[in-house]
Formats: C-alpha cells, sequence, structure tokens
C-alpha cells in the first residue's frame, strides 16, 4: 500500500505502521465482515459487534483513504454505496486468520471460525470481489 497522507506513521517500525492504519477497535472487524461477503452499511450494522452508525461512516472513509477498501455507488437517493476489498485489503487475510488461531489456542470460549475462512486465501477474496463486481446485489 502506498504510503497515504491520511496516515501519519509514528515510526519506520512495520509493526507500528500497520497499526496506524489497521489498529483501532473497529478496522480489522469490518474487514472480516467485507472477506465473508458483506458489502453494505447496514450489514456492518447487523454484525454481532454492534457498531455505531457514526464509527461505521468514519472507519469506511478513513479504510477507503488508506487503500484498505473502495466503495461504489450503487444508489443515488440516499446516496448508498458497497464496499469492495483492495488488494492490500485482501492481503491482510492471512492476518486476520492467524489472529483467529491464537484466539482460539490462548482465550477461553472463543467461537470457532468457519473452515471455509480459515482455508481463504487472498487471491480467493480478491477473486470473489471480481465477481461481485461483475454481478453485483441488488442492481
Amino acid at each position: 500500500m502506498p504510503r497515504s497522507a491520511s496516515v501519519e506513521f509514528r515510526s519506520g517500525c512495520p509493526i507500528a505502521s500497520t497499526l496506524d492504519v489497521v489498529g483501532d477497535k473497529w478496522t480489522l472487524v469490518i474487514l472480516r465482515d467485507l472477506v465473508n461477503g458483506k458489502t453494505r452499511f447496514q450489514e456492518f450494522l447487523d454484525s454481532p459487534e454492534r457498531i455505531a452508525s457514526n464509527i461505521l461512516t468514519a472507519r469506511l472513509a478513513q479504510m477507503e483513504l488508506n487503500g484498505l477498501i473502495v466503495g461504489e455507488l450503487y444508489q443515488k437517493r440516499p446516496k448508498r454505496y458497497a464496499y469492495q476489498l483492495t488488494e492490500a485489503g485482501a492481503r491482510l487475510l492471512p492476518v486476520l486468520q492467524s489472529i483467529c488461531s491464537w484466539a482460539g489456542a490462548c482465550l477461553p470460549n472463543r467461537w470457532t471460525p468457519p473452515a471455509k475462512f480459515m482455508r481463504m486465501m487472498p487471491k480467493d477474496v480478491s477473486a470473489a470481489r471480481t465477481r461481485k463486481a461483475a454481478h453485483p446485489r441488488g442492481r
């Protein structure tokens, strides 16, 4: 991902820099939802974590500025967007899977992610994104 003017990096450390992009409370949860097929604002609101709509709006905008997602207008009045992962966003899939594996091994009483999710590869997410772009829902 090219360095975005929207991110101020604390240092040249790759861990700290990545956390500057995805280290808030919601970005990885939204990425999880995108990987699992959610694309629209209401779908993100329906997730079990119950993100507030104003926070979701801000986070989606920041994720787009940071090059993780792109929004495509699917309705003009009121304006509504469907969101898709960019290649940079899709490349975070192994990070999400590693977090799931760590939580399963180290945190009590966590649910097990679907096997399909754990077997996915970034190219699978990119292929799904391309198919959705060719045949978007609700159009």
